[in-house]
């Protein structure tokens, strides 16, 4: 874990925390070294989206099993015999 004073260490850590792969995690880093925070929003928003999208693709998921599992505890869907 890095020192509450330890910048680039924080940085660092919140990247791979936040599931940065080691490529995204070096071209961010190489902009905080050089002081340029700003350089890093373009590839971190990217990121976001990217991980957005995969929350709504779960969320769909879920919504599709609480739909099924509503239907059977419902009695509206039942097993063949």
């Amino acid at each position: 874990m890095a020192e509450a004073t330890d910048t680039l260490g924080i940085i660092f850590q919140n990247l791979e925390d936040a599931g940065c792969d080691e490529q995204t995690a070096k071209k961010c880093m190489a902009f905080a070294e050089s002081g340029d925070m700003g350089g890093m929003l373009p590839i971190l928003t990217r990121y976001r989206s990217e991980l957005f999208g995969t929350v709504r693709s779960g969320q769909k998921q879920i919504d599709c099993l609480d739909y099924l599992i509503y239907k059977i505890r419902k009695g509206t869907i039942q097993e063949e015999k």
